[in-house]
């Protein structure tokens, strides 16, 4: 098995948005498959449904969220996003969609979500499963640093309602998986109030950043949205997996997915008074739950802020480094800029677009094949550019300087061999 595995436990793996497993979260992972509980209802696990909440409402504080931010834990952003624009499907009560479906209906016109033209294709399997179609995701222009424009946000808006279609919601992104841009959500914000849309951010990469207060400084606008995702198994040390959804209105986000059969009610839930405890089956459509919240409790319990707010600057200064040895070599060049942990870059030796292309094509395939680092790619302005992410807890400059010495012979060799 090992030497099939691509091991992204290691400090040099820069590829993907590089994720690390703490020992401390290694540890919560094998009590919690230990203990084998599913905390679907509080009757089921009390301690994991509380625990849930505890660890949710930590790193709210840590991410200075207001108070009516109510979190749970749920696998991925690709499920936690799912939810979210269920939820803001479910918000058009006019049309009554969870009772009524929405197949055959003449009634019900085309909902519409808007998203940065580099957001998550998560996004895109929402619509899909939802029933709204991928097709209904409209991509946003952005700006030079890959930021959702505003003014082509509200102009988007005008143009369908002006067709008769329905916008629905906003999909903001803090840390594009590209570049990790930071849209605008403050003045996303003022619009989708405007216009009565639900705002979604998905801060699946860059949310976890939002800890540091200077980084949080980054990020106006958080506290106005509808909902927000963050994954602690990105840039917490946590393992996979382990996103937390993050909504306002936890009532209304309830009775879009809450059915309560004979065989799970407890006197619990079926109490009238206000004290009844939440049962985790109503923030989702799971009913097995694994108790996630383990590792995450004893992750932040062995690091504390500032042991976790340290590895992330940390991580941020390594990737400004890395960048800066970029931008002095006349073979390289940035592709974006750097707002966290990420680098985007590529090599320019070669002359035209096509050829600089298979150049940095040929250079990765050189620089993984040869072992000690790994890296992956992207396009943007439908260029190949090359990724470097730094998030592993025990990534030093070393491996970021090994890192870019391969980078460099790469480069020599090839421009040798052509």
């Amino acid at each position: 098995i090992m030497p099939g595995i691509t091991h992204w436990n290691h400090p040099a793996f820069f590829a993907y948005f590089a994720i690390s497993g703490s020992r401390p979260g290694i540890l919560g992972e094998a009590l919690s498959a230990a203990l084998n509980v599913n905390a679907m209802l509080w009757k089921s696990s009390p301690a994991a449904t509380e625990l849930e909440e505890k660890v949710c409402d930590w790193l709210r504080r840590l991410l200075d969220l207001p108070e009516g931010f109510r979190g749970h834990i749920n696998d991925t952003a690709s499920m936690s996003s799912l939810l979210a624009l269920a939820a803001a499907r479910h918000r058009l009560a006019e049309y009554d969609i969870r009772g009524r479906g929405m197949a055959g209906r003449s009634d019900l016109p085309a909902l519409v979500v808007y998203a940065n033209e580099q957001v998550h294709s998560s996004i895109d399997k929402a619509m899909i499963l939802l029933g709204l179609g991928h097709e209904n995701v409209r991509r946003v222009a952005t700006d030079e640093a890959f930021r959702m424009d505003p003014a082509a946000l509200a102009a988007a808006i005008e143009e369908d309602l002006a067709a008769g279609r329905r916008p629905l919601a906003v999909v903001a992104t803090v840390g594009t998986t590209s570049t990790t841009a930071i849209d605008p959500v403050d003045e996303i914000a003022a619009i989708c109030r405007r216009h009565d849309l639900w705002l979604h951010v998905d801060g699946a990469y860059g949310g976890s950043a939002g800890i540091c207060p200077e980084i949080r400084a980054r990020m106006p606008g958080l506290e106005l949205a509808d909902s927000i995702v963050v994954n602690p198994h990105k840039w917490l040390f946590v393992p996979v997996d382990c996103s937390v959804l993050y909504v306002q209105d936890l009532a209304g986000f309830k009775s879009a997915f809450s059915l309560l059969p004979e065989y799970l009610k407890t006197p619990e839930n079926t109490a009238e008074d206000a004290a009844r405890p939440t049962d985790l089956m109503d923030l989702g459509v799971q009913l097995g739950r694994r108790f996630r919240a383990l590792k995450m409790w004893m992750v932040f319990r062995a690091f504390g802020a500032e042991g976790l707010r340290a590895r992330i600057r940390e991580h941020c200064r390594l990737a400004r480094l890395f960048a800066g040895w970029v931008a002095a070599d006349p073979r390289f060049e940035l592709a974006a800029p750097v707002p966290f942990s990420l680098v985007c870059f590529r090599a320019v030796a070669a002359q035209d677009p096509q050829s600089q292309d298979r150049l940095n094509e040929a250079l990765l395939a050189r620089v993984n094949a040869a072992g000690p680092v790994f890296l992956s790619h992207t396009k943007l302005h439908d260029r190949i550019v090359l990724r470097l992410a730094v998030g592993n807890i025990k990534t030093t400059e070393a491996h970021v300087r090994r890192a870019w010495e391969l980078l460099q012979e790469g480069v020599e060799a090839l421009s040798q061999e052509s």
